[in-house]
């Protein structure tokens, strides 16, 4: 049976920059609130709020960081936060970019093997009145857990009264595929946000559909 879930999301995201202009090496934060935190298409909160927030290290297109929120898996999990930990390599090419690296998933107080890693490669190109993006997730066996490999696809462009248009379509292997379609635009400091986001589960009765508004401020 599919599920239709609406979830009306209020986000506010923080984030705080700090680099001098003659030096290559950039530190940063963030946090955000958001009413339902959802992954590929999945809720990672039992359709609840959220409170999420990271850091970041940058220099000459490396980068690492750490990031967190709590997250709600029902009555079967003991775990109420997810801590992730990443390093990659990001660079520009003219139109075309590509960003390579590693990220760790991992689950306080829950079973240690259902922490899971996995190497990702994204690539991107700006064609100027629309951008495209593609991104290969491979999974990496860890303690107990199966590999788990992702795919997805993804298009931006601007629309008139400096509205984006963004949406993204993957496949999560034995899991399911996602989606998810929505508007943004910036007001100011705050940019408000509004996106509809689907998974079609592979095991019967645990399809999700989620409706999802935002808003965010960074400085």
């Amino acid at each position: 049976m599919k599920l239709l879930k609406l979830s009306l999301a209020a986000a506010l995201a923080v984030t705080l920059v700090h680099a001098e202009e003659s030096s290559d090496l950039s530190i940063s934060a963030n946090v955000a609130a958001v009413s339902n935190y959802v992954w590929r298409g999945m809720t990672q909160t039992n359709d609840s709020p959220a409170i999420q927030g990271g850091f970041d290290l940058g220099y000459k297109g490396f980068y690492a960081g750490v990031w967190g929120s709590n997250v709600d898996f029902g009555a079967t999990s003991t775990t109420s936060m997810e801590a992730d930990i990443y390093v990659g390599y990001s660079a520009e090419m003219g139109a075309f970019s590509y960003d390579i690296g590693a990220i760790e998933y991992m689950y306080p107080n829950e079973a240690e093997g259902d922490n899971f890693a996995e190497a990702y490669l994204g690539l991107g190109y700006d064609l100027g009145v629309v951008s495209l993006g593609a991104k290969y997730s491979l999974g990496m066996k860890t303690n107990q857990l199966d590999a788990t490999d992702e795919w997805e696809v993804s298009v931006s462009a601007p629309l008139p009264a400096e509205v984006t248009f963004d949406a993204t379509y993957g496949a999560y292997d034995t899991y399911g595929s996602f989606y998810s379609a929505g508007l943004s635009r910036s007001y100011g400091k705050f940019s408000l946000s509004v996106a509809y986001t689907g998974f079609q589960a592979d095991a019967a009765d645990s399809d999700q559909n989620n409706f999802v508004a935002s808003i965010s401020t960074e400085f």
